[in-house]
């Protein structure tokens, strides 16, 4: 069934309808978020954190960390943020999101647009107490003459502010950004962002297009260099068959059509891991039922994004029901 108001944000550009819904979170959280109900509160601990139910938001939705009281109130137990980037930077060219209804799919090609962390750290620091766990995920510039430098001096602004960070290499939307999931590179990484991290808990979030050998080096990258969690993934590059007339767009795809991939990826990690480093899983994540698959397969937290396009907003507060 559509949620209200699906038909008014189908009508619109999938990057306006977006920012629609980004400036609507923003106004409810100025009201108060009025006829919000409470959280469904079934704690789970995970990197030294205790997260208030298993079910988060990953990062893309909100870029810019302005509409975080607002997705709490959808029911959420974690918010990520980002991805923040150095210096601000305006993504790649439009029109670079796009909504597949038939296949209740997107596919992006962002680019990392975003203010920049400064703003975006002014934000969260003007926040009272928050309901749940932050989390700020960190990228590259795209013209950036130290990507490693770019992810360190992220990590280190961002620490004062997030529960936890996420690094995050794997989009494929920045050339060569996601040749830093690869060994020695992923280590100079990993072991610059632990410098600078604090205390603060640091996650690493992989690409689903990772062969075994390449999931296995990220996993064995994140465990010497002190990674609290992986986040099993992002958007894929790969096409199975879909309907949609922006089928052939360039761009991460993400929703329904990764689902199956998604959750093999996870089995993978949960194989190599054998138990030493936390699961986060994202991707096709649609509804309890699939939620709950990716707990029995070794997950401790979900994630998701897209199937909000399509669920509409109840859909974090149903899945925390269904997981508590």
């Amino acid at each position: 069934m559509a949620y209200p108001l699906r038909s008014a944000l189908f009508a619109l550009d999938a990057e306006k309808a977006h920012r629609a819904a980004i400036r609507a979170l923003a106004l409810w959280d100025s009201i108060g978020t009025v006829f919000g109900s409470d959280m469904v509160r079934s704690p789970i601990h995970l990197g030294g954190l205790t997260f208030p139910n298993r079910i988060g938001l990953a990062a893309g939705l909100d870029k810019d960390a302005e509409a975080i009281p607002g997705l709490f109130a959808l029911g959420f137990g974690a918010v990520e943020v980002g991805t923040l980037t150095p210096r601000p930077q305006p993504g790649n060219p439009k029109p670079r999101l796009f909504r597949l209804a038939e296949d209740e799919a997107v596919i992006n090609r962002m680019g990392f647009n975003n203010g920049g962390i400064d703003a975006a750290l002014a934000r969260i620091a003007k926040l009272k107490a928050r309901k749940g766990v932050l989390g700020i995920n960190v990228g590259a510039n795209k013209d950036s003459d130290d990507r490693v430098a770019d992810y360190a001096l992220g990590v280190g602004k961002a620490a004062a502010h997030a529960d936890y960070i996420t690094i995050n290499v794997s989009s494929p939307n920045t050339p060569g950004l996601r040749d830093l999931q690869s060994r020695p590179a992923l280590d100079e990484l990993l072991a610059a962002s632990h410098a600078a991290r604090g205390e603060v808990p640091l996650f690493l979030k992989v690409a689903p297009d990772l062969d075994r050998a390449g999931l296995e080096g990220a996993i064995r990258a994140a465990l010497d260099n002190h990674v609290d969690a992986l986040i099993v993934s992002n958007t894929t590059i790969s096409r199975p068959p879909l309907r949609s007339a922006h089928a052939g767009e360039a761009g991460g795809l993400s929703g329904k059509p990764l689902q199956e991939l998604a959750r093999a990826k996870l089995v993978e990690a949960a194989e190599i891991a054998a138990g030493a480093l936390p699961l986060i899983s994202a991707g096709g994540i649609d509804g309890p039922d699939e939620a709950k698959r990716r707990i029995d397969a070794g997950a401790t937290l979900v994630q998701i994004y897209s199937a909000l396009v399509f669920k509409g907003p109840g859909l974090a507060r149903a899945i925390a029901k269904a997981l508590a």
